[in-house]
């Protein structure tokens, strides 16, 4: 009976652990994401460098967007956090930006290294939970 409720607090640990590590993972995506929106950004600002103007598509909400004109694309406004922009040029912009793609990956280094942790941490109380059922299966046995 010992080993029974030992098993059954292994399990409830496993499940536990199975869903910090999906927490873990949404977090992993969602930083990918932002990293993504980075490149894009920046190869955005490559691609509008020395231009005067350009025609875009302005996003107006509701998923609808207008025609528009770009006009001196060399002032960009850009999030530095805690709902706070400043204006910078395309140089200032881009080194802000690659500044923020860095600390991104650091987190998603860290959040992978602990992924992995956890990861280490299910597959040994699995293996401490194979040990239990076979020993009590190997009980069982002897029993009958």
């Amino acid at each position: 009976m010992e080993d029974q409720q030992r098993l059954n607090n292994i399990l409830s640990d496993i499940n536990v652990y199975r869903q910090q590590a999906e927490l873990v993972q949404q977090q992993i995506e969602l930083i990918q994401t932002s990293i993504a929106e980075i490149d894009a950004l920046l190869e955005t600002l490559d691609d509008l460098e020395g231009k005067e103007s350009i025609e875009a598509f302005v996003p107006v909400g509701a998923g609808s967007f207008i025609k528009g004109e770009l006009k001196n694309a060399d002032e960009i406004i850009v999030s530095i956090g805690a709902g706070i922009a400043v204006k910078k040029d395309a140089d200032g912009a881009r080194e802000i930006l690659k500044g923020q793609k860095e600390e991104l990956k650091d987190t998603r280094d860290k959040m992978l290294a602990n992924l992995q942790q956890i990861s280490d941490v299910v597959g040994s109380l699995q293996a401490q939970a194979e040990q239990i059922a076979a020993a009590s299966q190997g009980n069982m046995t002897q029993m009958g």
